[in-house]
């Protein structure tokens, strides 16, 4: 288990005063630099303007709490015994406040890192093998030689690897994002596709080339390459340890074995793991398409064309900025046109008994009647008649019949909603007598409310099928039956508190 006082020294960074905890640290970082050891308080104050002295001096007594700081009694300015009894200190970094920083300044430096497709580590990757074969062919190979070849290559693969990691994040970043910067990414994007195409070419031929090499470089010359290596490293260890020097020489060969492999790994593909530089390959030529592919949706954008991924982005912006849910619910039925389904197709005994029995919207299609349709829609599947097409009919006088009754219907609608809006929450006797069409809408209000009551709640608040009206109804408590008269009977019931309030109103309300 992780000791927790081991990260002490990164406490600074999530406390109150972090900003000002960091600028210290940074100013002994920067002061270090210059061979400068030790700091004061007031020398802190110089190098920071703006900062209060004795708030620094807080911060520096709170660093040393962390451990990120070494605090030594400061007696070179006494002059007097009040000076004497006065604390004054001498300020430095500890080895964990160091690396503390250097942390940070690793994690900075690779956050904001954009890489590189290296074309010229390729060239002294191959030049360090072929000095590397020629050392392997020697009887007495020159130890110092060959370990700072070695440590070249192994250095020039490491670059490239985390620089080529580096770029290809941040090709997919832009390939990804390209929509940010739209100028930007159009003014460079010839120039990126010449060095994509460019570093393909290089790592096709140079790498077909560094393979080759590792393959000419026999396994026993690299391993005793990599003793000598191990050997001279090895004699460099501080006495004192528990290893000895041949376990040290192990221990070093071990990772240079394991950083030789790597190597190899990098540009030899085994069997069912293609190498690095396969798939590195892989991912340069795919991003050429993607490129103009993003350069073709930007064309299309650019000459009208519509772009369905936009303008779903576009509404999805649309809702967020939403004022609230009755605005949303208008916005969504203007936008894919949710209303009833008006394009079933039935007979004329079906519409006399839909008439005759009426069934409601909210009727599941496994629960409602059967539908009768024509045969040869059951059979074929279309009403289309095969051979000679039939007459056209005019059809003028429906059209306009079927007008003037929708907008019959329309206005009988409007009256009924007119009829059952509240400007506050009225009592169900209230009511007193409704019409069949007021009627027949109450009744569909009422049973959607009534459906979506919860035990739990004292108030049920629900909206129409089509989201123009919201419903809430609310029980009173100890209230008796109602009567509500109606064209067709008398409705009755428990009485409880109705507010219908129409949304689209309210909308149009808010928006203007």
């Amino acid at each position: 288990m992780e000791d927790p006082a081991r990260f002490k020294p990164f406490s600074y960074l999530t406390s109150q005063n972090a900003d000002l905890y960091r600028k210290v640290m940074l100013t002994f970082v920067a002061a270090k630099r210059r061979f400068v050891v030790h700091l004061r308080a007031e020398d802190i104050a110089e190098r920071l303007p703006g900062a209060e002295l004795q708030a620094i001096a807080d911060a520096l007594k709170q660093l040393v709490a962390w451990g990120n700081l070494r605090a030594d009694p400061d007696t070179s300015r006494v002059t007097s015994v009040e000076d004497f009894h006065r604390a004054r200190f001498l300020y430095q970094l500890t080895h964990a406040g160091e690396a503390a920083e250097r942390s940070l300044a690793v994690y900075d430096e690779q956050l904001g890192r954009r890489g590189a497709l290296q074309a010229v580590a390729l060239g002294d990757i191959a030049a360090g093998l072929r000095a590397l074969r020629a050392l392997a062919a020697e009887h007495e190979p020159d130890v110092g030689r060959s370990g700072l070849v070695l440590r070249d290559l192994v250095g020039r693969c490491g670059d490239l690897a985390e620089n080529a990691q580096a770029f290809m994040g941040s090709l997919q970043r832009t390939i990804d994002l390209y929509e940010l910067e739209v100028d930007a990414f159009l003014a460079y994007k010839d120039r990126l596709i010449d060095y994509l195409e460019r570093f393909i070419k290089g790592l096709a031929s140079t790498g077909a080339e560094i393979a080759e090499l590792l393959g000419e470089i026999g396994e026993a010359d690299v391993d005793r390459l990599l003793r000598l290596v191990a050997e001279r490293d090895a004699e460099d260890v501080a006495p004192g340890g528990e290893a000895s020097r041949e376990q040290s020489v192990e221990a070093e060969l071990a990772v240079w074995r394991e950083r030789w492999l790597g190597l190899r790994q990098w540009f030899i593909s085994a069997q069912g793991h293609p190498s690095q530089a396969k798939l590195l390959r892989a991912s340069a030529l795919k991003a050429i398409p993607d490129l103009l592919g993003v350069v073709a949706l930007l064309n299309q954008r650019r000459t009208g064309r519509s772009d369905r991924n936009a303008d779903f982005r576009e509404l999805a912006v649309w809702f967020a900025q939403a004022p609230n849910e009755v605005a949303m619910h208008s916005l969504w039925q203007a936008s894919f046109g949710l209303n009833s389904a008006r394009h079933l197709t039935i007979d004329g005994d079906s519409a006399q008994a839909r008439e005759q029995s009426p069934v409601r919207p909210s009727t599941p299609w496994r629960d409602a009647p059967r539908l009768m349709i024509s045969p040869r829609l059951r059979r074929t599947g279309s009403y289309e008649r095969r051979g000679k097409p039939s007459r056209v009919i005019d059809r003028r006088s429906e059209r306009q019949f079927l007008a003037a009754r929708a907008a019959a219907e329309a206005e009988q609608t409007a009256a009924a909603r007119a009829r059952l809006l509240t400007e506050h929450p009225i009592r169900l006797s209230e009511l007193d007598e409704l019409d069949a069409d007021a009627f027949a809408l109450f009744l569909a209000l009422l049973g959607q409310a009534l459906s979506a009551r919860r035990p739990d709640e004292p108030q049920t608040r629900t909206a129409s099928g089509d989201g123009s009206l919201e419903i809430l109804l609310t029980p009173i408590a100890g209230a008796g039956l109602v009567e509500i008269r109606t064209d067709e009977g008398v409705f009755r019931g428990a009485d409880h508190l109705l507010h219908i309030v129409d949304l689209n109103s309210r909308a149009r309300r808010l928006v203007a």
